[in-house]
């Protein structure tokens, strides 16, 4: 069995301590951009999951600029505990979607801060033309850039139903470009999507199991409170696993999955006052507490079902 310190599975915490020698935390930011599937170029309604804020529920203020932003976080975290080490992670909407100018300002507001270690920008693999790419190149020369896509599933009924809005072959382009140079790719799945089987599910871990990529998330679908797919749930209620279910099929994911992958993910914290359902994931830490104690006494660990 591999080790990744405490955990039976390649975690982001184990990375970083690895890199940095210290645990590094993450501030979320808002640099005030929309989405293409939002102002109509791609589409109007945004993804049928998708919260009125883009997904960027726990972002700064976007009245704030970006370095009053990473301060007000640093005072957050640092009044917890003592923090030396932070990622930059712009979350909310596309946040490669805006002139290059303004996302020029941006991105090197967030590096040019000595604490911040990393740049993570999540994004649409549509929206990086050539000269975005240009960008985050020079700046991956400075400080390493994160990108998270939102692939959430390989199957193209679901991706129509949750309208993702582009083809798997521009995610695959978006992967390719961004490896060429030398930029880490995360990818964002979303687990028990409506219509989904686990074998379904399955094939999407195996297909990224064999791009390159270098980190995953393993999201539990969240309905969340004024969302398109909260009126579907409401109109039509669909299965949600409960929280044994999902730890069991999260050990499947995870002997599956490839060990040099980095989980960044396995479940996901929607807002309180937003989640509509699974109303137990709430309680992170019971879960991921339930999970540490699954995968030992099952003997799992990530990779063990692996064959490249």
């Amino acid at each position: 069995m591999n080790r990744w310190g405490e955990k039976r599975y390649h975690s982001l915490d184990y990375d970083l301590k690895q890199i940095y020698h210290e645990k590094v935390y993450k501030i979320t930011l808002n640099g005030g951009m929309t989405c293409p599937n939002r102002d109509g170029t791609v589409g109007t309604g945004g993804c049928i999951f998708c919260s009125a804020s883009g997904s960027g529920d726990f972002a700064g203020p976007k009245t704030l600029s970006i370095s009053e932003q990473i301060a007000r976080g640093k005072q957050e975290l640092n009044g917890k505990r003592p923090v030396h080490s932070y990622i930059a992670y712009f979350q909310a909407f596309t946040n490669t979607y805006a002139p290059l100018s303004r996302l020029e300002q941006l991105f090197t507001e967030a590096v040019q801060d000595e604490d911040v270690k990393i740049l993570s920008v999540a994004t649409r693999p549509d929206c990086l033309g050539d000269d975005v790419l240009e960008l985050l190149g020079r700046l991956n020369r400075i400080k390493p850039v994160w990108i998270e896509l939102g692939l959430q599933t390989i199957h193209a009924d679901t991706a129509k139903f949750i309208r993702r809005g582009y083809e798997l072959p521009v995610f695959e382009k978006a992967v390719k470009d961004l490896r060429a140079l030398g930029i880490t790719v995360i990818v964002h799945t979303i687990l028990f999507l409506p219509g989904e089987t686990k074998e379904m599910m399955m094939e999407t871990l195996d297909y990224l199991n064999h791009m390159d990529i270098q980190g995953i998330k393993l999201q539990l679908l969240h309905i969340l409170k004024d969302t398109d797919l909260a009126e579907v749930y409401e109109a039509h209620p669909f299965p949600v696993p409960d929280m044994d279910e999902y730890i069991r099929f999260l050990g499947t994911c995870i002997s599956h999955l490839n060990p040099q992958i980095t989980i960044h993910r396995l479940t996901g914290d929607g807002p309180g006052s937003l989640l509509t359902a699974p109303l137990w994931t709430s309680n992170k830490r019971t879960v991921l507490n339930t999970l540490h104690r699954y995968l030992k006494e099952q003997d799992i660990w990530q990779g063990k079902e692996y064959y490249g």
